[in-house]
């Protein structure tokens, strides 16, 4: 784009050489006319006409209306009238490229009119003067037309085009907001049940550490085992995060261990329905006795419904755990014949024993099951019930 300075100086440019080129010419009128050569009043006059042009940006019609009188005192004075009549018609020009058409129109039909003056001083009104007279003005005024149609496309185009930079830079930043809230979403629910088990049964180690040395040995093997797993996922989880979607990528692979070194941990697989049972015997070990029931014929599934009701299991179980010990907690996963259904439900009893140090809730969990549930176009319904306890319901489309 050429800035204001610029189109100043360009402006300022074509005055001038307007100007000189009229100038010369004026010296050498046409031949076997009666027109008299430029004297200093016909320079004047000149620059009269093609001066004003530096300012047509500005003040179009103006300008337009000060050439046009200044090039029709220069044909008055029976100077020859082409000399200058390329200032008056770029005036035209610029009226028709700035302005609406109805004042373009009516600068073309007063250029008509000079020109006719013109042949009529000279004593040569023959139609080609007329013809002249309609078909140039008409030409300047329809490329200006054109100049202006043009600029407008070139406007609607870079707005269209700042519009869609706005549109993308909106989407990456939802895109970006989706993904972290998409981390946070699996950090919670890695960390918050994984770190509830340890932290339960850290407790619970401590206090009978020595009055009952074997159920300590016990929650210190589950920890060892939770961790474990844990830091499995978390492992899975980052490989996932360093992956290359395009390639794939040296770490792309579930499976894959650091090196492949002996001795250390491969990351496990994506989590599914059929590690519910490894989850409820984990709970189980926690101290809330966890009965899995499966109804229906099991079929496979995608991996995000797998994961999805995976991930809602182990956030209802691991609310059981932290808010109702003791308790115990039932768990039904129904296949039907369009949708997976699981229920997961506690008998509700008070929690006596949950150590101090088990933290509160933050409520993530629950927000995190909803938006898993929507995500797969899929229903989560939490409360209480009647006869006590709380049922988490999902329903999702498989």
């Amino acid at each position: 784009m050429i800035g204001r300075r610029q189109r100043w100086f360009l402006d300022v440019s074509i005055a001038v050489a307007f100007t000189v080129v009229a100038v010369l010419l004026g010296h050498e009128p046409e031949r076997g006319a009666d027109w008299q050569p430029q004297d200093a009043l016909g320079i004047a006059v000149t620059c009269l006409v093609n001066a004003p042009l530096a300012a047509r940006r500005r003040f179009p019609l103006v300008v337009f209306a000060v050439s046009s009188s200044a090039w029709v005192l220069f044909i008055t004075l029976d100077y020859w009238p082409v000399v200058n009549s390329m200032g008056p018609f770029l005036a035209l020009y610029t009226v028709a490229s700035l302005r609406p058409l109805r004042p373009a129109v009516g600068c073309a039909v007063v250029m008509g009119v000079v020109w006719v003056y013109a042949g009529w001083l000279a004593g040569q009104p023959s139609p080609a003067v007329f013809a002249q007279a309609v078909v140039f003005p008409a030409v300047g005024c329809r490329f200006g037309v054109a100049a202006r149609v043009s600029a407008r496309r070139a406007d609607r185009l870079a707005e269209l085009a700042e519009q869609l930079r706005r549109e993308q830079q909106d989407r990456m930043r939802r895109a970006v907001a989706e993904e972290q809230r998409r981390i946070a979403r699996e950090l919670h629910d890695v960390v918050a049940h994984h770190m509830s088990v340890i932290n339960v049964q850290g407790g619970m180690a401590s206090y009978v550490f020595d009055s009952a040395p074997e159920t300590a040995r016990s929650a210190i093997r589950t920890i060892n085992e939770t961790s474990h797993e844990v830091l499995g996922e978390l492992r899975r989880m980052l490989t996932l995060l360093r992956s290359d979607p395009d390639t794939g990528g040296p770490d792309a692979s579930p499976h894959r261990s650091d090196g492949d070194a002996p001795g250390s941990t491969p990351y496990t697989p994506m989590p599914g329905v059929s590690r519910l049972g490894e989850m409820a015997e984990r709970v189980t070990a926690a101290g809330v006795p966890v009965d899995l029931q499966t109804r229906g014929t099991p079929r496979p599934l995608t991996p995000g419904i797998e994961l999805c009701a995976y991930r809602v299991v182990q956030e209802a179980l691991t609310n059981v755990l932290k808010h109702a010990r003791p308790a115990k907690a039932e768990v039904i996963v129904s296949y039907g014949p369009r949708e997976l259904t699981i229920t997961v439900t506690d008998d509700g009893r008070p929690h006596r024993s949950l150590p101090d140090n088990v933290p509160p809730s933050s409520g993530h969990g629950l927000i995190g099951m909803r938006e898993r549930a929507r995500l797969y176009g899929g229903t989560l319904d939490v409360g209480r019930r009647a006869e006590g306890g709380f049922r988490v319901r999902l329903v999702l489309p498989a």
